[in-house]
């Protein structure tokens, strides 16, 4: 597909099948296919990912919706799934194994926090989480058994950033994969694989299928990787359903004009966040006060539709004010049309305990703004008279 100068037109056209005449694709809801032979029985059964075998192994809707996404992020292959934590947690039993070690960051999804430090240490693996923003952190944190490195650039909910190119370089130099999730910048604003990064996953529910009517995920890069990946896959069933499959390719069509919308009225917002009076503090990479800015500029195209923020009466401000304003409705997840907001120390309290939640540096009054399409003007005013309040 490099044929294609944007991003834009390759949504539109990088799963384009001249044997398909209808425009809108196909729905195939099948599990099993038939075989007219035995002889093609076998060959189906012996051919990895093949998409007309049985739903488990693969799905003609759900190879549509891997093949757009492997092209936005310049992959090899990319596998879907059921949820945006089935990629992660198929991905991560895929690819270590008892006595392997982990280095990742401490600001990170709590789903993603809750697996490495509850679940992996059952099955015999160590991880040591470190601050994203300091790089030289990571190289103290290898050790010779370590074979993964987990980033979230920029990361939820405080939208730090890791310097992939770093990471990956020193990573690359010690034999070590590295495994980002891309999900809050988009491969609209950034391609971690262009910057050295093995593997990237996203949350499809969020930005990717942009209607909050999804529940999936997706990795993608390296082919060896993505079948070693699919094999665990096959396993453990994390099987995204033809029907979401189908919804999240036509919610990738309009991915790149939601993302641009979405960037430019987060900007708007955390600029008149940060100069309001009641806010003591607004993390959005945009913004040229961001410790981090400069970075954000070196490896962003936009920064992102998501911002958080704390107000200067702290958590109890916090409540007052997400009571208060009528055009974000308080919930979790991110990227969709409408504005979402939500403190991600309730969110995360079933996932995380109150020491994990320190440890990840999320204060309890935080706030997570994710901005949907609504004018910025709108937003703007329904914000304003919320803080008045």
């Amino acid at each position: 597909m490099d044929h294609f100068t944007s991003l834009e037109t390759l949504l539109l056209h990088a799963d384009a099948d001249e044997a398909e005449s209808a425009i809108a694709p196909p729905l195939y809801q099948t599990v099993p296919f038939s075989a007219a032979t035995a002889e093609e029985f076998a060959e189906m059964n012996a051919v990895a990912r093949h998409e007309r075998y049985y739903r488990r192994y693969g799905n003609p809707t759900q190879a549509r919706l891997e093949k757009i996404v492997a092209a936005a992020e310049g992959a090899e292959a990319a596998l879907a799934t059921a949820s945006g934590m089935g990629a992660i947690s198929t991905s991560l039993l895929s690819l270590l194994s008892g006595g392997d070690h982990v280095v990742a960051q401490r600001s990170m999804y709590g789903g993603t926090l809750s697996f490495l430090q509850d679940m992996a240490p059952r099955f015999g693996v160590e991880t040591t989480l470190i601050d994203q923003t300091d790089t030289e952190a990571f190289e103290r944190a290898v050790r010779p058994n370590t074979r993964l490195i987990m980033i979230e650039t920029p990361s939820n909910p405080l939208l730090r950033l890791t310097d992939v190119a770093a990471v990956t370089g020193l990573a690359r130099d010690r034999g070590i994969l590295t495994f980002a999730d891309n999900t809050v910048a988009t491969p609209v604003n950034q391609r971690p694989l262009d910057l050295g990064v093995d593997l990237v996953m996203h949350s499809v529910t969020k930005t990717l299928s942009g209607h909050s009517d999804v529940l999936a995920g997706i990795v993608a890069g390296r082919a060896d990787l993505v079948e070693r990946i699919w094999r665990t896959h096959t396993v453990i069933g994390s099987v995204v359903s033809p029907h979401d499959a189908w919804l999240a390719l036509r919610g990738l069509r309009t991915l790149g004009m939601r993302a641009e919308r979405q960037n430019r009225t987060a900007l708007a917002l955390a600029g008149f966040l940060s100069e309001h009076p009641a806010v003591a503090r607004v993390n959005y990479p945009g913004l040229e006060a961001h410790p981090q800015h400069e970075l954000a500029k070196r490896q962003m195209r936009g920064y992102g539709g998501l911002l958080s923020f704390e107000l200067r009466g702290g958590h109890a401000a916090a409540e007052r004010l997400i009571a208060a304003l009528e055009l974000p409705v308080l919930s979790p997840s991110l990227g969709g049309v409408r504005s979402l907001v939500v403190r991600p120390a309730a969110m995360w309290a079933q996932e995380l305990t109150e020491e994990q939640l320190a440890e990840a540096g999320v204060p309890f009054g935080l706030i997570r703004f994710a901005v949907g399409l609504e004018h910025e003007a709108d937003l703007i005013a329904d914000l304003e008279k919320g803080l008045a309040a």
